[in-house]
């Protein structure tokens, strides 16, 4: 019999465990439940961890705490099957809040929740903790919260992603502020809160009640090629598949019998980084070497920026490790060349100011990249405290696609302050014709979002405007009261955007923001359903409109108008 003890002497380093269904299942049930207890409250520490299962059926019941991915090793998600349960609850934090339930990953299994559960799965989480490939076949369903029991109430939630997957019954979001779900199969879908949306589902909900209903409904996904993933043959070796790129698909990749198409690579193919060894130097050698690159979960700091170079290029990060420029410079930079995946990493500012975290292309990029787009999956950029950059992702280059990308100028945490760790802009888009599914991007200094490029599409967004402005001349755009959380700039033509959420907490000063999002007004620029929430803050604080001079703002908790306000398209209908 296979021993726990060896699970984590693999060539993917000490901190990925790969389990075999073998093995005791209390052994392992013991390893996982302690890798929880270290990592359920541990928000900003360093500790990396991946849990991988092979195929077969696993008899164990755990949670999954920070900075953890838990992935079957299968080829499709029903080769394995977690006979028990795996949940994310919110204990750490007051009356269950899962506001801060960041930094995990849910990919490649299936789930049936045990009796200990209810029957139930719960994914309580907000941001950066990706739902990928899983099948939840739990008879109670899929909560995306978790009640409080002093209360009865739910917790707080605050934003969440699930593609590819399917719900054999109910998900429940109950208290969920806010959600993308892509390419998913479901039971049923029971609430929404403020902005939920949906692109390509097999059974979407309708969007007819917006905004009584809040839901954002598209009927298929424009262009996609699903998360690469590791996954163990039948001679026991890894590979990575790469799904391969589809056009205006509904439903998950792999069900109803359905194989995933695309292609593998072998592992021999791939620079295995490990935290003790690895530097820029060794990984730029290997990435010119034609290597792709596989980051074991740990801390990364670099002193040069990683430069792709060769088309098609995967780098995929297991158990959330961090790439930090401890020089600078970027963290990543890619040529203007097709294909290439960056996918599952955190990017960390470093202590000296980077003018950006990731550059896709360099400035004036100009090749057509429609039939083999770069795509850019799971990343957090994270400007933590005493930390500084300008831009967290600078998109050069035409026809990229983003699914699920969190960038973060720290709102708490050690040296969370307006001067000591400053950003401008999460994202900039400069390419043309880019698409973006899942877009959270929260209290950078100036625009949150500024998108230069022509044709780009947008498939929800949550955005947290700044907290911490000190005063209203510290935060103005000329003569205009604050920067808009999402502007397009005014040479575009063409631009179209779906389920925009922008909330507001001036927790510092009574602070305002004249528009919540800046378009040129043409034509071809069309936005629908957006939404601008007042969550609290100083008295006196408010979104004074929701774009452009047109809405009507959101100052106060009641009555729920002065909360909330809402538009339906825009241009609005004459």
């Amino acid at each position: 019999m296979a021993e726990v003890s060896k699970a984590n002497a693999t060539i993917l380093g000490p901190n990925v465990f790969v389990f075999d269904p073998q093995m005791p299942m209390t052994a392992i049930q013991d390893k996982v439940t302690a890798i929880f207890k270290q990592m359920e409250a541990n928000e900003f520490g360093t500790e990396r961890y991946a849990l991988l299962f092979k195929p077969g059926t696993y008899n164990i019941l755990f949670d999954v705490g920070f900075y953890t991915q838990v992935a079957g090793l299968g080829k499709s998600p029903d080769d394995v099957l977690i006979e028990g349960g795996v949940n994310v609850p919110a204990y750490w934090m007051p009356h269950r809040n899962a506001t801060c339930n960041f930094w995990r990953t849910f990919e490649n299994f299936a789930i049936n929740a045990s009796a200990a559960t209810n029957n139930t799965t719960t994914i309580a989480v907000s941001q950066a903790a990706p739902i990928r490939r899983m099948h939840v076949r739990s008879s109670g369903g899929l909560w995306l919260f978790q009640v409080d029991p002093e209360t009865g109430a739910g917790g707080w939630a605050s934003g969440g992603f699930m593609a590819d997957s399917v719900v054999d019954h109910l998900v429940l979001p109950g208290s969920q502020q806010q959600w993308l779900s892509r390419n998913n199969k479901y039971g049923s879908w029971a609430n929404g809160v403020w902005n939920m949306v949906f692109v390509g589902d097999a059974n979407g909900p309708s969007q007819d009640n917006f905004p009584s209903t809040p839901y954002t409904t598209v009927e298929r996904t424009p262009v996609i090629r699903e998360k690469p993933y590791l996954y163990i043959t039948a001679e026991d070796q890894y590979e990575v598949f790469v799904p391969a790129l589809q056009e205006n698909t509904q439903g998950p990749s792999w069900a109803d019998g359905n194989a995933t198409p695309g292609k593998s690579i072998s592992i021999n193919d791939f620079y295995i980084a490990h935290p003790t060894d690895a530097c820029a130097a060794n990984i730029n050698a290997a990435l010119g070497a034609g290597k792709h690159v596989l980051f074991t979960p740990g801390i990364y700091k670099l002193d040069d920026t990683l430069h792709v170079g060769n088309a098609d290029t995967v780098i995929l990060g297991l158990g959330q490790p961090s790439l930090i420029p401890i020089n600078g410079c970027p963290a990543i930079s890619v040529a203007d060349v097709d294909g290439v995946t960056i996918a599952g990493l955190i990017i960390d500012a470093g202590e000296v100011t980077s003018p950006t975290l990731i550059e896709v292309g360099p400035q004036g990029s100009s090749a057509n990249h429609t039939a083999n787009p770069t795509f850019l999956y799971d990343l957090t950029v994270r400007t933590a405290g005493h930390c500084r950059n300008d831009v967290g992702i600078t998109i050069n280059s035409h026809n990229v696609v983003g699914d699920q990308l969190w960038l973060w100028r720290a709102d708490h945490g050690n040296g969370a302050a307006w001067n000591s760790n400053p950003t401008k802009n999460g994202v900039v888009v400069n390419g043309d014709d880019v698409t973006i599914y899942g877009l959270f991007n929260e209290h950078h200094k100036e625009y949150q979002t500024l998108w230069a490029g022509n044709g780009g599409r947008l498939y929800f967004y949550q955005s947290e405007i700044p907290y911490d402005p000190p005063d209203q001349k510290s935060w103005k755009c000329d003569r205009t009261n604050g920067f808009a959380s999402y502007k397009v700039a005014d040479t575009v033509t063409n631009h179209e955007a779906w389920g925009l959420g922008i909330y507001s907490y001036f927790r510092d000063a009574p602070v305002k923001l004249d528009n919540a999002i800046e378009v040129p007004e043409v034509p071809g620029v069309k936005l629908h359903h957006l939404t601008t929430v007042w969550l609290t803050g100083t008295p006196g604080s408010e979104i004074s409109h929701i774009v452009n001079g047109l809405g009507d703002r959101v100052y106060a908790n009641s009555p729920e108008s002065a909360m909330r306000q809402t538009m339906n398209e825009y241009p609005c209908a004459q």
